[in-house]
């Protein structure tokens, strides 16, 4: 009676007939690899296929560092950006600090040649502020009595005048603006020197020739100068330009509106003139009478002799 096992428990050969067979054979590849390059074929073919394991299998790692490479570089532009930011930010105040400066130094280098061209003693002023007064045109110099700013002095900047000193103290002074209500300048049309009072407008910002009869001969675009018949303001320094000129047959006088051409509601500098000469007082009524009497009493005493 055999004893043989079934076929599914077949037995091959002894563990140690196949270490010996493999390691005979790993051995023969070896020494034919190494002297002919046998396996090289053999090695690219596995290399390719086990390229797809190797990606799959690095795939987790690949995955974690491009996450991680997305959020630091994410992290890394922010912050380049909010350094730019800085960056054109800084730029900008510093273009902005430049074309102040290039707009100053134009200003003075005109308010320079201005003040060659007069023929009075001029004192340079900064502009530091308003006057409290809303409903007035009034500006604060920063020069004073110490400086030799005195009231009634015209200011004027490189284009033409501005007002006139009304107060000074020790190292401020009060400026009113030749459209405040309150103030008026004497002036003439440069095209036929015809002579009126320019009146401040107020908030309007505009000068008013006042008491203008309904044919006089003025036109809007006439340039105004100062006429010079006050004391106070040298002749000829340009004042506005007429704008507009109302005629109406039922008034006696025409409205005229003028355009100041100095910088009165802008610019940061000035320049304050010195007083004029001084101009014969004006004879008050007593002594237009007691010269008057006088007349009479030597006009019989010529007769008789």
């Amino acid at each position: 009676m055999e004893h043989t096992p079934p076929p599914f428990f077949v037995r091959g050969p002894a563990p140690l007939v196949r270490l010996a067979f493999f390691a005979s054979l790993s051995l023969t590849l070896l020494v034919l690899d190494a002297r002919f390059g046998y396996a090289e074929a053999i090695r690219s073919v596995l290399a390719l296929a086990a390229y797809p394991i190797q990606q799959a299998a690095r795939l987790p790692v690949v995955l974690a560092e491009g996450v991680a490479g997305y959020f630091a570089s994410q992290s890394r532009l922010r912050a380049e950006n909010e350094d730019l930011r800085a960056r054109l930010l800084a730029s900008a105040l510093d273009a902005q600090r430049f074309e102040s400066a290039a707009a100053e130094a134009s200003n003075l280098r005109r308010l320079i040649g201005a003040a060659e061209r007069l023929d009075r003693k001029v004192l340079p002023a900064e502009i530091l502020y308003s006057g409290r007064d809303p409903y007035s045109r009034k500006v604060i110099v920063d020069r004073g009595t110490q400086h030799g700013a005195r009231p009634g002095s015209p200011v004027v900047d490189d284009v033409g005048v501005i007002g006139q000193l009304t107060r000074a103290h020790a190292f401020v002074s009060e400026v009113t603006l030749l459209t405040d209500k309150s103030e008026a300048i004497p002036v003439q049309v440069l095209r036929n020197g015809l002579r009126a009072i320019a009146f401040g407008g107020g908030a309007s910002g505009l000068l008013e020739l006042r008491y203008m009869s309904a044919n006089a001969d003025v036109e809007s675009g006439d340039a105004l100068v100062t006429s010079g018949i006050d004391g106070t303001y040298p002749p000829g320094l340009p004042v506005a330009t007429v704008i507009r000129v109302e005629r109406d047959a039922s008034y006696t006088f025409a409205r005229v509106l003028a355009q100041p051409v100095a910088g009165i509601e802008r610019g940061r500098y000035a320049l304050v003139l010195s007083a004029g000469a001084r101009s014969p007082a004006y004879p008050d009524d007593d002594a237009m009478r007691k010269g008057a009497k006088t007349r009479r009493a030597r006009k019989p005493m010529a007769d008789g002799s």
